[in-house]
């Protein structure tokens, strides 16, 4: 009667460790699959609401020189060459750029010192989280839409 106790309660324990570390693993799946998409939203979420902030801001702009026959600045285009890092930092860094640029839409093409824009954020430092990011520009254009060349180191 001993020997067939042992072995029940080994079988026990044999069970209820497998049922644990499958649990286990499951868990640590589940989190992983989970984490990933979750990730994927935020990118897509920071990049909506920086979409947003531009179109409100372009539209406050547009609408103030909507009287004016001039000219004007009607868009601001980022374009990064990144040597490292993931899309929510480039997707932050395009946002705080277009911010820097955003007093200047609206604003007659002509007015607008394009050394005076690209000196902006040519060499700077920008934080986002624990990494920093040096910001070096390439190349300007400037018509009705001002358009900037960025590499980020």
């Amino acid at each position: 009667m001993d020997g067939v106790a042992k072995g029940f309660f080994k079988y026990i324990i044999t069970l209820v460790l497998g049922m644990f570390i499958g649990m286990v693993i499951g868990v640590i799946s589940l989190n992983t699959l989970i984490s990933y998409r979750i990730d994927e939203y935020v990118t897509q979420i920071i990049l909506l609401e920086a979409k947003i902030d531009e179109k409100d801001v372009k539209l406050n702009r547009l609408e103030e020189s909507i009287n004016k026959s001039k000219f004007i600045l009607r868009n601001i285009n980022i374009e990064l060459i990144y040597e490292k890092g993931d899309d929510i930092d480039k997707a932050t860094l395009i946002k705080h750029i277009k911010n820097k640029y955003s007093n200047l839409l609206g604003k007659e093409v002509k007015t607008i010192d394009i050394e005076m824009a690209a000196e902006v954020i040519d060499n700077r430092i920008m934080k986002i989280d624990d990494d920093e990011y040096k910001l070096n520009v390439i190349k300007v254009s400037l018509s009705d839409e001002l358009k900037i060349w960025v590499k980020v180191k």
